[in-house]
């Protein structure tokens, strides 16, 4: 089987050898700082001895795991401490589609392009299913689109890269709809921590076993190198995860797990709304900015994503790279992620440079598209 390199890749890169200033406004990688409990710990463990330097529990520090599950209002057996979210999402994906329940995974339009590639590397097929104009979930698009060979259903919220927060309600209902066609529902919340709007609420409330949680720490604490996430799966699923990761990683790295346990421990819920705070100032100036360019854009509910549309300059790969050499400017094309956006580009509020790249836009569409080249 032949694996297509992820878009970010490609697009970072690109603008990585552009001539000029490029402001990166791709990747979801946090500007400020991590929690100082955090950086502490690191430097603390530099000194605990030798048998702190070996192997951790495969599943994870149990006090790591302990303060996870005490956070979620779970039994720290369901909790599965992985090597960032993107290994609890294909912990939990390939639970799903390894049950003999069908191969087909539902996947909500716009969507993550890490979804489709890992269905695709567990041997599933991806379906699209469109979502509302305002990126929230179509419950009766999720129905219509459900079948006997749909073994999964993958959601995110708040998501990337819309910005939408699901309402719970809408959750509840295609848990239901996995029921009837004995499907997974694995929801990411990554972006948890990120709900600019105060109407995020956990898929954990539902209590269902149809459902697996992932969540992590590299956004909220600014730590994407760090590489700490976890999967909450239900007691008919943990063992199979547990042993699939096991068999993949061995297990997480000690030191990490160490400097996260202790900054979720010693960490202020200020240093959270601070970053909240701290977007919310970037949203408003990014699309005041993109009001002055003519732009159609999604003002987000969570995370930290903006979706605009330039009337005459659809989201192609082609384009972005325009962006790139002409306004300095680097986003991600929307045929990155599925149909539904396909003529839009994302941009990640994520550099200090967000207003001035706004202001770079601005000018750019100042007297409408570019002439084609």
């Amino acid at each position: 089987m032949e694996y297509e390199e992820p878009k970010f890749f490609h697009v970072m890169q690109y603008a990585a050898a552009a001539d000029g200033d490029v402001i990166d406004m791709v990747s979801g990688n946090p500007d400020w700082e991590p929690p100082a409990a955090l950086r502490e710990a690191l430097r603390e463990y530099a000194d605990l001895p030798p048998a702190d330097f070996q192997y951790p529990p495969s599943d994870g520090l149990r006090e790591l795991r302990e303060a996870i599950a005490e956070r979620r209002d779970v039994a720290p057996e369901r909790v599965v401490v992985t090597n960032g979210t993107g290994e609890a999402n294909y912990l939990a994906m390939a639970r799903a589609l390894d049950r003999g329940a069908g191969d087909e995974a539902l996947l909500m339009d716009p969507v993550y392009p890490y979804y489709p590639g890992k269905t695709h590397l567990l041997g599933g097929e991806p379906t699209l299913v469109p979502t509302a104009r305002d990126g929230g979930l179509d419950v009766d698009a999720v129905r219509e689109a459900a079948s006997e060979d749909t073994a999964l259903i993958v959601l995110n919220t708040p998501n990337n890269p819309t910005g939408a927060v699901y309402d719970l309600d809408a959750v509840r209902e295609v848990v239901a709809v996995a029921e009837a066609v004995d499907a997974v529902v694995v929801v990411d919340e990554v972006y948890g921590q990120f709900d600019l709007a105060g109407s995020f609420e956990s898929a954990l409330t539902l209590d269902s076993e149809r459902v697996i949680v992932t969540g992590g720490f590299s956004k909220s604490m600014a730590i994407t190198g760090l590489r700490v996430g976890y999967g909450v799966f239900p007691e008919a699923h943990v063992g199979d995860a547990k042993t699939r990761h096991m068999l993949v990683n061995v297990t997480g790295a000690r030191p990490s797990q160490y400097a996260v346990y202790h900054a979720l421990a010693e960490t202020e819920p200020s240093y959270y709304a601070e970053s909240r705070d701290l977007l919310a100032d970037r949203v408003a100036a990014f699309t005041d900015a993109l009001d002055a360019a003519g732009a159609e854009y999604s003002r987000p509910e969570g995370a930290f994503y903006v979706l605009a549309r330039f009337d005459g300059f659809p989201g192609t790969m082609a384009n972005v790279k325009r962006l790139i050499d002409e306004a300095g400017v680097a986003g991600m094309p929307g045929e990155a992620f599925g149909t539904a956006r396909d003529e839009w580009i994302r941009f990640a509020l994520v550099t200090p440079r967000a207003t001035e790249a706004a202001e770079r836009l601005a000018d750019y569409f100042a007297d409408g598209a570019p002439a084609p080249r």
